[in-house]
């Protein structure tokens, strides 16, 4: 997979510095997630599709979106 552009961090990064967290960007067409306190550790891309099953569950359970 290419290197993704933009990250961008969950709206729920908790406090302090925010690093608590994940970051996701698009790599059409897949989404690459990756570790927000150790970028360096590698990604992980699954398909847009999927990724958007799962927050659209996330969101149906009452959990926050990325």
């Amino acid at each position: 997979m290419a290197t993704p552009g933009i990250w961008k961090k969950s709206s729920y990064s908790g406090g302090g510095e925010g690093n608590a967290c994940v970051e996701v960007a698009l790599r059409h067409p897949r989404i690459a997630i990756r570790d927000s306190k150790n970028p360096s550790h590698g990604t992980l891309s699954v398909p847009a599709p999927a990724f958007a099953a799962f927050v659209g569950a996330l969101r149906e359970r009452g959990g926050r979106p990325v």
